[in-house]
């Protein structure tokens, strides 16, 4: 496989999680494979989380960890996103992470709509995988919630601006998981970076 350019983004915001330690192992394996890693991690990040009331046309300027995000989100073709399942959705701070930096112009743009209205994506030819912990069981997210974050990252979020297909990896129960369920969600995650996949 030649070597391919994959952006790692840990979702979590604190600074020590399973999250941190999935893509910790996904990008030790994917470097040594000979992939190009270019690392982000949310609970390092500083930006002003609320988008405010500007609207499009007069954004808040990107603050210097939000331009850099988006500069090696252009650059990748493969992206990793590890985030925990909070309240059926994703960490705030991550969420504001997409509202802030995912704007037109870099994202989508809104000049270029197709028959329904929806603006042109302008990340296309990308793909993702989202490493996603949880303590709630993948088949009972499914059968119980419809995979509703799935859904929300895959499609409205990455989907919205180019980036499929979106694949997901679920770790559940993932609170006070025993050390050896740990190490082998760990080496799963090895085994996508060895991969890229």
């Amino acid at each position: 496989m030649s070597a391919r350019k994959i952006m790692v983004l840990n979702g979590h915001p604190g600074p020590a999680s399973l999250s941190k330690s999935l893509c910790t192992a996904y990008q030790a394996a994917a470097e040594l494979a000979g992939h190009q890693i270019r690392y982000h991690d949310v609970s390092h990040m500083q930006f002003d989380m609320d988008y405010g009331q500007s609207g499009y046309k007069n954004p808040k300027p990107l603050e210097p960890d939000l331009a850099a995000f988006l500069e090696d989100l252009e650059w990748a073709e493969h992206v990793v996103m590890a985030a925990p399942l909070w309240w059926g959705a994703i960490p705030a701070k991550l969420k504001a992470v997409f509202d802030r930096a995912l704007l037109p112009g870099h994202a989508f743009d809104p000049r270029n709509v197709n028959f329904m209205g929806l603006p042109a994506p302008m990340l296309t030819g990308k793909t993702a995988r989202v490493l996603l912990t949880a303590d709630t069981p993948a088949l009972w997210l499914w059968l119980f919630y419809g995979n509703a974050v799935k859904r929300f990252l895959s499609r409205q979020i990455l989907g919205f601006i180019g980036i499929r297909p979106t694949r997901f990896t679920t770790f559940a129960p993932a609170t006070d998981a025993p050390d050896d369920k740990v190490e082998a969600w760990l080496q799963t995650a090895r085994g996508l970076g060895a991969r890229a996949a």
